[in-house]
């Protein structure tokens, strides 16, 4: 999978666990992952205080090189969500049939993006609501997928999502 490329995306109070995991399973991988916050080479901090710095800012990025998207929990994706650039970015991929991974309060920047009306998901039970009322069909899961969109509930999840989101990403052409 060396020749695939995917967008991390980050923010301050990411959950830890649910942005490095995908990030170090897929460099495992082969795979070229860039971490994307509001501005390149910033630091941001997770939940439980382990700091990432990224590589690209979203105004950086053409959804079109990529293959794929990962967005991790946390309080994260309530800050990432307020982007149009990012929401465009979900919407390229997911016109284009990418794997978009979400896990946990992840689901929130889906639901602003406007692309889970009739999809099979699932998310830490605090958002089912939210994710109901967009539109999406929840399960209670470890992991789901719904044709190239890979959902989990939480860190103890992990592994699944990760084998059903590399799943996903290797049967894509």
């Amino acid at each position: 999978m060396k020749n695939k490329k995917i967008i991390a995306l980050i923010s301050n109070d990411f959950e830890d666990l649910e942005l490095w995991y995908p990030v170090l399973r897929l460099r495992e991988e082969g795979v070229t992952v860039h971490v994307v916050g509001e501005e390149a080479g910033k630091k941001y901090i997770g939940k439980y205080g382990v700091p990432c710095v990224s590589d690209l800012a979203y105004t950086d990025i053409n959804p079109d090189d990529y293959d794929g998207i990962l967005v991790p929990g946390g309080w994260a994706p309530d800050a990432i969500r307020r982007f149009p650039v990012v929401l465009e970015m979900i919407r390229n991929l997911d016109q284009r049939k990418r794997v978009i991974g979400e896990i946990c309060h992840a689901g929130w920047v889906l639901i602003s993006a406007g692309i889970l009306k009739g999809k099979n998901v699932t998310s830490t039970p605090g958002i089912k609501d939210d994710m109901t009322n967009a539109g999406a069909i929840w399960h209670d899961t470890p992991s789901i997928i719904d044709g190239h969109i890979v959902s989990s509930r939480r860190p103890p999840d992990l592994p699944e999502y990760m084998i059903d989101y590399i799943k996903v990403l290797k049967a894509q052409d």
